[in-house]
């Protein structure tokens, strides 16, 4: 069996007026993330993961955030694109493990939202996607509260 591993990062800084995506799912929080997108961090390092363990370049790559096409458009639309080009050339999704750092706010509330919400526009089960959270002590941008960290770890397989 061919089986590839593929890891994700993004990062977004926090930003007033923006609403707060994450894996999909909109969190009431005072200030939303910084990006051309929604700036879904959580779905972008998926993307990057995916893309990556494919051998297929990168989610910056295929969704430029220099392209008015993907000015505020809905992470959920480019994951569901990863996923297609992903099962075009070849590939299945066998699981992944992403990690959220943030101080705030709190992800565990969240978790089984996002899980439920990715796994329908993956078309897989939300058991074959693990989401953790965590922060940074205090320490760094996201120890200020100035931004969300993302890290996703995928194992995709040739089918």
């Amino acid at each position: 069996m061919n089986i590839r591993v593929g890891f994700g990062y993004d990062v977004h800084q926090f930003a007033p007026s923006r609403e707060l995506w994450l894996g999909g799912v909109k969190i009431e929080h005072p200030v939303g993330l910084l990006g051309h997108s929604d700036a879904d961090v959580l779905i972008h390092a998926l993307c990057d993961a995916l893309l990556g363990a494919a051998n297929l370049r990168d989610i910056g790559y295929h969704f430029p955030d220099s392209a008015a096409e993907f000015k505020n458009i809905d992470s959920k639309i480019l994951l569901k694109e990863t996923m297609l080009l992903l099962r075009s050339n070849g590939f299945e999704f066998g699981n992944a493990d992403c990690t959220i750092c943030t101080e705030e706010p709190k992800i565990n509330p969240h978790i089984q939202a996002m899980q439920l919400c990715l796994a329908e526009v993956m078309a897989c089960s939300p058991d074959q996607i693990s989401i953790k959270a965590t922060t940074s002590e205090k320490m760094g941008f996201v120890g200020r509260k100035e931004g969300i960290v993302t890290y996703a770890t995928v194992l995709i397989y040739m089918v």
